[in-house]
């Protein structure tokens, strides 16, 4: 605040001066968090009102791998699975949903999507939330796989080069500069209910999955950030550098 009092999370307005805390969605008129880049009831981008980009036909799971979910969907329901989770997300997108017109951001992050998605299912991996301008993804659930944290990895290298070259392209094109950040973990996670659309909901997931996000955050620009849990499950099959991780 411009008081310089600090407010609990959940203020809507300055308890010292009364003045609004954080900003409102210019799309849906939900209140955002000081932090938030996107709204978190309708994903628009804070600033601009640029709309979150939907995981449409086609950015669905393919054929194949819908599949191979639904027939293991109801013996996956609440068990506990060994799992690598990554995130990856588009660095400075809130700066490109400024520069550019909302319908060409949208080509362009769908095209991200679809990239990111593409990369994921090439190693069994499944998409299972689009977030703002990223993507989580699973490897090992609800597919399971013994090698989960080997595949993440191979994802995560296809990604980064695949996103490099689209990166290359967007700055011949159209002179902007993208990249990407990416984090790895390894942990278990307790499979919830898996809808008719695939969607999945988890319990006991706080530990596993926020650390990968935790990686992607502090990723450095077109890398990729794993947690001691998953390199000890890859060491020896990828060429790993130890990188120091500032705390927060």
């Amino acid at each position: 605040m411009s008081c310089g009092h600090a407010n609990p999370e959940q203020a809507k307005f300055c308890v010292e001066c009364g003045a609004p805390v954080g900003a409102r969605c210019a799309r849906c008129g939900t209140d955002l968090p000081p932090a938030a880049k996107f709204c978190l009831e309708c994903g628009a981008a804070r600033a601009s009102g640029v709309p979150h980009v939907e995981a449409g036909d086609q950015l669905r799971t393919s054929p194949h791998l819908a599949d191979k979910i639904r027939q293991a969907r109801s013996a996956l329901e609440g068990e506990r699975k060994q799992v690598t989770v990554l995130f990856a997300d588009v660095k400075g997108s809130m700066e490109l949903a400024e520069r550019l017109d909302p319908e060409e951001f949208s080509r362009i992050m769908e095209r991200f999507f679809r990239i990111l998605t593409d990369g994921v299912e090439r190693f069994e991996g499944f998409v299972d939330k689009f977030t703002g301008d990223g993507i989580m993804a699973l490897f090992g659930a609800p597919i399971a796989h013994e090698d989960h944290a080997q595949r993440a990895c191979y994802a995560a290298l296809h990604l980064r080069d695949a996103l490099h070259r689209h990166a290359d392209e967007l700055r011949r094109t159209v002179g902007l500069s993208l990249s990407v950040r990416i984090g790895l973990n390894s942990g278990e996670v307790v499979v919830g209910k898996i809808g008719d659309d695939l969607r999945m909901d988890y319990t006991a997931q706080a530990h596993t999955v926020g650390l990968a996000q935790r990686m992607e955050q502090r990723a450095a620009a077109d890398s990729a950030y794993l947690t001691e849990h998953t390199a000890r499950l890859v060491r020896g099959y990828f060429e790993l550098r130890a990188t120091s991780v500032p705390s927060t």
